[in-house]
């Protein structure tokens, strides 16, 4: 233990500057490399001997790593009947520290749970204040703006909504927006075909369980929003006045099929079609029906598909960097754009690409200037989905191996940073991979007069990850201080086989740094989207108690994953604090009175 003891004291010097601290962080500065130093040693052995001897076994020590080892030395020589000799210090333990920055970053924790609730807002709740007040009821402690959407005036009118829903709650609702970051996405695509498919719903058998839907508008009219799925066809306005409920609409579609449509309800802006058959539906179709006048119709002008390029393994992506259509090429290689072409000048032999979170992996066998400004990557795709996928415009591009040589606070950030210090309580910056992304987010709301904004660091890239210690060092010369587990593309960057064991360990890290952590991706995003949670998702959800914060995403039934994922808070705030189990009474086998 004397031995530990000194190895950890020695690395206090080795924190930089502490007079660049903020006063409030300065002993969990110290008490970071203490842990740092700590966990660059073997401690197995060690632990299993402290265990047989009843004592402690360092597993709990990140809040007060100085604290735990004196006190485990004291508890040894006492055991040995030897004298307590040695002059340790004193050192406060962690748990005030981390629960005073909880407060000063995220607010007020909630009745009968410390850990808070964070929503990202869907950008239709910018014109539905409702949407907002139901969120805020259910239980939101903190609202997400996500600002890679929507523009400075919708992101007001979502925080005013929220202020306006906590006023009336009574409580106080934080709000975070979020920084776009360089983000790496694919670019555009070249479109598809003008096309719509009208396809019933059938049984295993073939037999149509429900018919296909449609919604038929005069050209050049605002129809109110269908439903879901249900594709909306502009017809000329002069075939709209003999549109009868109970009409027979017959046309040749797009394969040159004979198919009828039958109209099942007409409006003044809208009639709905149904067909039991396939029906593929182009601009300039004609329209026949059976009116004794013999009027007929013609569908105007359809948006074309949504272009995408398919891959399999074996496939080759040119991957270009600038706004390039991606497109099929001959001999089974396809041309993809990337948004951003200092990253695909970075990329070398060798490196891995991921792209769309993942579903496709490949890996680096060319590179060279397709032309000024337009640097190539050839990639060969190593896995895919089964059978092969579809690639799509404005998915997200990892890069794990390669050293991308742009900055976190992109110049569109800064521009955002205007509306961000007006009307947040809260700014998280995106893809964080060193202490200068820190610096120059820092340095830029000393220039806004906002050096009191709290900040959140989202760690999404692996080099974050592994730059984590010096990133929180020199993110707490701030005052009010956070991390967010960027789980989607932190998986991506460091192999999903590892990223529990990633998460983990950045939960002792923030512990010992004495930080708030924000735990996020995919938190209940089966119930958000569907109704119904998985199972796997609901554990997931319970383990989330260790954090100081959660974050849900947008989805038709987040009211539904708030009123969850607030039970379960509730209920593992009664076994958990951290890693540290309460012993609350059991009574799940104790029998009944009168059994």
């Amino acid at each position: 233990m004397d031995i530990l003891h000194r190895s950890v004291v020695d690395a206090t010097p080795s924190i930089g500057d502490l007079q660049a601290v903020h006063p409030s962080h300065r002993s969990s500065v110290q008490n970071l490399a203490h842990f740092v130093a700590m966990r660059n040693c073997d401690l197995r052995p060690l632990q299993d001997d402290l265990s047989s001897l009843g004592l402690s076994s360092l597993g709990r020590s990140e809040a007060h790593v100085l604290a735990t080892i004196e006190a485990v030395g004291r508890a040894l020589r006492a055991l040995a009947g030897a004298p307590s000799d040695d002059d340790y210090s004193h050192v406060e333990p962690g748990s005030p520290s981390l629960e005073r920055t909880t407060l000063s970053l995220l607010g007020p924790a909630p009745a009968r749970r410390t850990t808070r609730i964070m929503v990202t807002l869907p950008s239709d709740s910018a014109d539905h204040p409702a949407l907002i007040d139901g969120l805020v009821a259910a239980g939101m402690d903190i609202a997400r703006i996500n600002c890679a959407h929507d523009d400075p005036a919708a992101w007001r009118a979502m925080a005013a909504h929220v202020r306006a829903a906590a006023t009336r709650e009574s409580r106080e609702v934080r709000i975070m927006m979020d920084l776009a970051g360089p983000k790496l996405r694919t670019a555009g695509m070249t479109p598809g075909p003008a096309v719509i498919k009208i396809k019933p719903r059938r049984d295993i058998f073939g037999k149509v369980l429900a018919p296909g839907r449609a919604v038929l508008t005069p050209i050049g009219s605002s129809p109110t929003d269908p439903d879901d799925g249900v594709a909306t066809i502009p017809v000329s306005p002069e075939f709209w006045d003999v549109l009868r409920p109970g009409m027979r609409l017959h046309v040749r579609d797009g394969r040159e099929a004979r198919r009828e449509m039958v109209v099942t309800a007409v409006d003044s802006v809208s009639a709905v079609v149904e067909c039991a058959r396939t029906t593929y539906v182009t601009s300039d179709m004609a329209i026949e029906c059976n009116h004794p006048s013999g009027a007929a119709g013609v569908v105007g002008e359809l948006p074309k598909a949504p272009g995408w390029v398919g891959l399999t393994v074996g496939n080759h992506v040119e991957l270009v960097g600038g706004d390039v259509q991606g497109e099929p090429l001959a001999g089974g290689r396809v041309r993809v754009g990337c948004t951003l072409p200092a990253a695909v000048s970075a990329l070398r032999c060798g490196h891995r690409v991921a792209f769309d979170d993942g579903r496709f992996l490949g890996v680096v066998e060319e590179v060279w200037a397709s032309a000024p400004g337009a640097p190539t990557a050839v990639v060969r795709i190593t896995s895919t989905p089964v059978g092969g996928g579809k690639l799509k415009a404005e998915k997200g591009i990892n890069l794990p191996d390669t050293d991308v040589p742009v900055t976190a606070l992109t110049d569109g950030d800064r521009e955002d940073l205007r509306t961000v210090v007006s009307v947040a309580d809260i700014v998280a910056l995106s893809f964080v991979r060193s202490p200068e992304d820190v610096v120059e987010l820092q340095r830029a709301l000393e220039g806004l007069t906002a050096t009191r904004l709290g900040i959140v660091l989202k760690i999404e890239t692996a080099r974050g990850f592994h730059e984590l210690p010096h990133i929180l060092t020199t993110a707490m010369t701030s005052e009010a201080v956070g991390v967010m587990i960027a789980r989607g593309d932190l998986a991506v960057e460091v192999g999903y086989e590892r990223l529990a064991e990633v998460q983990e360990e950045m939960l002792w890290m923030c512990e010992a740094a004495q930080l708030p952590v924000i735990w996020a991706t995919e938190v209940l995003d089966q119930l958000a989207r569907t109704g119904r949670p998985s199972r796997s998702e609901i554990t997931d959800a319970a383990m989330s108690e260790r954090a100081e914060c959660v974050m849900l995403n947008k989805g038709p039934h987040v009211v539904e994953a708030i009123v969850t994922l607030d039970d379960i808070l509730r209920r593992m705030s009664d076994h958990m604090s951290k890693k540290r189990h309460l012993m609350r009474p059991l009574r799940a086998w104790t029998k009944p009175d009168g059994d």
